[in-house]
C-alpha cells in the first residue's frame, strides 16, 4: 500500500479546544459566586442613593418631608417638583450655557493636552524630563488652592462674569496630558518615520498618523472632560454673577422656595443636572471602556 493511500485510510482525530478551567473547576465555582455576590452588593449600594433621589423627586413636598422608607408617597407619583423648577424660565438658558461651555472646554482641553502630550512623547528638547516631572507633580496641588489666584487673574483681564472667564481656567488638565502621553508612547515610531520619508512634517504626521490611531483614547478623555466641565460648580459659582450666564448646576441652586428647603425640588434639581451625563454614559459606555483599556496604565 502506498504511503498516500495509508494516510487517507488513517482515521483523523479531531482536536477539541482545551478549556482554560482547571480539572474539577466548574463555571459556578465558589470563588466566582462570591465575586459575583460582592459585585452585586457594591452595585446595589452605589445605586440606592440615586434611586432614592429619583423616588423623592417624584413625590409631593408633603410626602418628601414626611420621610420614611417608602419609594412612592401616599399621594402617588407626582411631577410637581419638576413642574415647579421648569416653570423658571432661566432653566433652559442654564442648560444651554452648560452644554456649549462644556463642549468648548472639552475641545480646547483635548487639543491642548494632545499637543503637550505629543511633545513630551516624541520631541527631544532641553529640560524635557524635568518639565514633565514638574507638570505631573502639579497634580498634587488641590484645585481649591488656585481659586483665589485664578479669580484675581480674571479680574485683571476683565473676564469676571464672562464666558471666557468661565472657560479658560478649566482647559488645562494635567491628568489628561499624562494619559495621552502614555498612549502616544505606545504608538510605533516606524509609522511616523514612514510618513516623514514621504515628506510629511511634524504637524502633518501628528494630524494624519497619530490622531487617527488615537481615536479611542481621545473619545474617552473627551467624555471625561465633558463630564467634569458639566459637573463643575465651585468655579462657575465664583466667577459668574449674571443670572443669564450661569450654568445649570449653579443656576439650579438659585431656585429656592420662600418656604425653606423643599426636598422634592432639591432632588429634582439633582436629577435634572445628572440626566444628560447618564444619557452620555449610556450611549458612549463602550467608547469609555475601550479608551480606558488602551491608556497603558498596565504597562507597556
Amino acid at each position: 500500500m502506498s504511503a498516500p493511500a495509508a494516510v487517507l485510510r488513517e482515521p483523523t482525530s479531531v482536536q477539541t479546544p482545551r478549556s482554560s478551567r482547571k480539572p474539577g473547576e466548574s463555571a459556578f465555582s465558589g470563588a466566582r459566586v462570591a465575586a459575583f455576590i460582592a459585585l452585586a452588593i457594591m452595585a446595589v449600594t452605589w445605586l440606592l442613593p440615586f434611586l432614592w433621589a429619583v423616588a423623592t423627586a417624584f413625590k409631593t413636598e408633603t410626602d418628601a418631608a414626611a420621610g420614611g422608607l417608602r419609594l412612592i408617597g401616599e399621594s402617588g407619583v407626582s411631577t410637581q417638583a419638576f413642574e415647579s423648577i421648569l416653570s423658571q424660565g432661566n432653566v433652559y438658558i442654564w442648560a444651554l450655557n452648560s452644554a456649549w461651555t462644556s463642549v468648548v472646554i472639552t475641545l480646547l482641553t483635548v487639543a491642548i493636552s494632545a499637543l503637550a502630550a505629543y511633545a513630551f512623547s516624541r520631541l527631544n528638547f532641553t529640560g524635557r524630563k524635568w518639565l514633565f516631572i514638574t507638570v505631573i507633580a502639579s497634580i498634587i496641588v488641590p484645585p481649591q488652592a488656585l481659586i483665589i489666584p485664578l479669580y484675581y487673574q480674571m479680574l485683571a483681564f476683565n473676564m469676571v462674569d464672562t464666558y471666557w472667564g468661565l472657560i479658560l481656567p478649566q482647559v488645562v488638565m494635567v491628568p489628561i496630558v499624562f494619559i495621552l502621553k502614555r498612549f502616544f508612547d505606545a504608538v510605533p515610531v516606524e509609522l511616523e518615520d514612514a510618513a516623514r520619508v514621504d515628506g510629511a512634517g511634524r504637524l502633518r504626521v501628528f494630524w494624519s498618523v497619530v490622531l487617527p490611531l488615537s481615536r479611542p483614547i481621545l473619545g474617552a478623555v473627551s467624555i471625561f472632560v465633558f463630564i467634569q466641565a458639566w459637573n463643575n460648580f465651585l468655579w462657575p459659582f465664583l466667577v459668574l454673577n449674571d443670572t443669564l450666564l450661569m450654568t445649570l448646576p449653579v443656576g439650579l441652586q438659585t431656585v429656592i422656595s420662600a418656604y425653606g428647603v423643599q426636598y422634592a425640588q432639591v432632588m429634582a434639581q439633582a436629577v435634572l443636572a445628572a440626566l444628560p451625563l447618564v444619557v452620555i454614559f449610556l450611549f458612549f459606555q463602550r467608547q469609555i471602556v475601550k479608551g480606558v483599556a488602551t491608556t497603558g496604565f498596565g504597562g507597556q
